[in-house]
């Protein structure tokens, strides 16, 4: 793609082809194969997240968990099956994903004529599998809730969630994909409002500070909200192509999804009325923005806080005849690392450590460390960031490396999350009418278009909005209201 950043010297061979600059969308595939995160599976738009991918999604679930229950949110698990009455209950919800519902019509399979299995006995109510909980876990907590006193009652759950998406892409647009879905109930229109609010910041707190993502905060436009809710925030990406990906929304439902499922509490004037309430999620959908916007044509560059191995340590043999004192040396440095709370891997393969060091490249490990006969003979260690390359090779002490790695990490987080944000921000452009907004698109320039939030009231803008696939991505917090962003997306 012409916008995406450019490549190394052309004399330069990276281990990712095609790179970024010839053609975005086919690097991130490669990249998400050379990383080993993923494969596809045997079953249309869904994949096989890998051990590698896995362990970064843990990693993910462990520190955002952990900042939702700061929040007293408790975990729980509803159903996976919901009934079609269910959403059929609100009728804004179901409209906005009847089109990606898969629906469970039948149980019991039996052999038919040709010996082939068949759906046997139809269900007389079908199911459909979850495309998100409001509607399940509403008809469910209002047996929960009589009083005011009840609330507010917060919860989450991890689970899957199935959206037969037309045009999958791995991690970016699945059929099936991992995700939390928070669910709370408050007392009060200014409480809700607040509690979307609440955990916008929370998604913000671990974009920036787990992920090194940059995020622009803003509310949804109206006809670009949740099917059902009053208001939705979102927090608003940019790939290092120029789209925009949307990393996460918190929905203010209002009284939406309580008065179609019934939540009602005594208040405490003694009067009764319906809850206020909020859903928010993220998915795996934040290891795709991940290699998107960070990656580089040599393959991943992963956030060291959430990375599934922050430091790889590679043996460099010579012979066979070494090679237990040195597997010995970088065990003992895999020890002390780990003695520091740091997620480490050593390659003991029998695999040419040239093939090794390019293997922890592509997959983004942080830290890379090499270890021959003569590190060892003098009691040191070579490490490498992966964020800046050769350049940042050092040679140093044991305890020296042992001792900074920590500080290390956190460099590499701050001068990802910089140069992401320097990337963005020199990538949104100001223009003031319409036929500006034609021009920038139409020039197939990378990035977002700001304007006046008025823009999005002149009848000429939906024509642009059509011929270069754009949508207003969001009306930024930092801008008061007064202004809106447009963008291509993911």
């Amino acid at each position: 793609m012409s916008n995406a950043p450019a490549a190394k010297a052309s004399n330069y061979k990276s281990a990712i082809q095609p790179t970024r600059a010839e053609n975005f969308p086919e690097w991130y595939q490669a990249v998400v194969k050379e990383a080993d995160l993923a494969e596809s599976s045997a079953v249309r738009g869904c994949y096989v997240i890998k051990p590698y991918g896995y362990g970064m999604w843990e990693n993910i679930q462990r520190e955002l968990d952990a900042r939702i229950k700061e929040c007293d949110v408790q975990n729980a698990y509803f159903p996976l099956l919901i009934p079609v009455e269910y959403l059929s209950k609100e009728a804004e919800h179901v409209d906005g994903f009847a089109k990606e519902c898969a629906v469970v019509t039948h149980h019991r399979l039996e052999k038919g004529p040709d010996g082939k299995l068949i759906p046997a006995s139809p269900l007389e109510h079908p199911y459909v599998i979850r495309p998100t909980s409001e509607t399940i876990i509403g008809e469910t907590i209002k047996n929960w809730i009589q009083s005011y006193r009840d609330l507010p009652c917060k919860l989450n759950q991890w689970c899957n969630v199935m959206r037969w998406e037309m045009r999958p892409r791995v991690f970016l647009r699945t059929a099936e994909f991992l995700w939390q879905e928070g669910h709370n109930c408050l007392e009060t229109a200014d409480g809700s409002r607040e509690d979307a609010l609440l955990m916008l910041s929370v998604y913000k707190d671990l974009m920036e500070n787990c992920l090194a993502l940059p995020v622009m905060e803003g509310e949804k436009t109206a006809d670009e909200r949740f099917p059902g809710a009053i208001a939705t925030y979102t927090l608003e990406l940019m790939m290092q192509d120029g789209k925009a990906l949307q990393g996460c929304t918190s929905h203010d439902l209002g009284q939406t999804f309580s008065k179609s499922c019934d939540i009602k509490f005594q208040g405490r004037d003694g009067k009764e009325q319906h809850a206020w309430t909020t859903s928010w999620g993220l998915t795996t959908r934040t290891i795709g923005a991940i290699l998107m916007a960070h990656g580089d044509d040599d393959g991943a560059i992963m956030p060291p806080v959430v990375a599934t191995y922050q430091v790889a340590i590679i043996p460099f043999l010579k012979d066979d005849a070494g090679k237990d004192a040195l597997l010995g040396y970088c065990n003992k440095v895999k020890t002390a690392l780990k003695a520091k709370g740091i997620r480490v891997s050593l390659d003991a393969s029998d695999v040419r450590a040239s093939n090794k060091t390019w293997d922890a490249i592509k997959k983004g490990i942080p830290l890379r460390v090499e270890i021959g006969e003569k590190e060892m003979a003098e009691g040191n260690v070579t490490h490498i960031r992966r964020d800046l390359g050769k350049d940042s090779k050092q040679t140093v002490s044991v305890d020296e490396f042992v001792n900074n790695a920590e500080r290390l990490l956190q460099d590499i987080h701050k001068s990802m999350f910089e140069k992401a944000k320097a990337f963005r921000d020199s990538h949104i452009f100001d223009v003031k009418t319409v036929d500006e907004v034609r021009d920038f698109f139409k020039a197939d320039k990378a990035g977002f278009v700001r304007a006046d939030v008025s823009i999005l009231e002149d009848k000429a803008l939906e024509a642009v909005r059509k011929e270069f696939a754009i949508t207003p991505r969001c009306i930024p917090f930092s801008d008061s209201g007064k202004k809106v962003l447009l963008g291509k997306s993911y």
